[in-house]
């Protein structure tokens, strides 16, 4: 594994984070789904299908990373290093300039969560459920039954997930303000 050091002290992307890894994964799991979906005879059309979609992830990716850079103060590579710190408890940073932008970053990404928190839960619990209300009024008690599940499951790992990272946000905070 290369060094996880790069010259001028900050850490190095992981493959992971580069635009490149990510246009690879996406490329991956598009062609993947459009494959199980569409049968292994059509892996042309989900290659030159999936392309335009690897493509549009990156840029969307790269653009998310520059906005905040931005806000933050930092250099756009330093983002992915800075999110994954927050949300695996590390220890916050010592240098004061970094201490700064880590600061705005969690303070971004909590107006972020918190700003959309009155949309974002009823939306799919409206499409989820609506959606098994609509099998079960058309007769279809299986397929009712299936989307109620899933809508259960979804809604109840979507709670916990909102939970979880405006917990590590807040902790976040706590060290830096310590």
């Amino acid at each position: 594994m290369a060094s996880a050091e790069r010259s001028d002290d900050r850490p190095r992307l992981r493959w992971q984070d580069s635009l490149w890894g990510i246009g690879v994964i996406a490329l991956v799991v598009g062609v993947g789904v459009r494959l199980v979906l569409g049968g292994v005879s059509a892996w042309p059309s989900a290659v030159l299908g999936t392309v335009p979609l690897a493509v549009w992830m990156v840029w969307w990716v790269r653009r998310r990373r520059v906005r905040d850079a931005r806000a933050v103060g930092t250099e756009p590579d330093d983002v992915p290093a800075m999110e994954r710190r927050i949300l695996k408890g590390g220890p916050a940073p010592r240098d004061p300039g970094e201490r700064r932008a880590m600061a705005a970053l969690v303070d971004s990404r909590q107006r972020k969560l918190r700003r959309n928190r009155w949309w974002a839960f009823p939306m799919p619990a409206l499409i989820f459920f609506g959606t098994s209300a609509l099998w079960f009024s058309s007769g279809s008690v299986g397929a009712g039954s299936l989307m109620l599940g899933l809508a259960v499951v979804f809604m109840g790992w979507l709670t916990w997930y909102h939970l979880r990272f405006d917990r590590r946000l807040s902790r976040m905070r706590d060290r830096l303000r310590s």
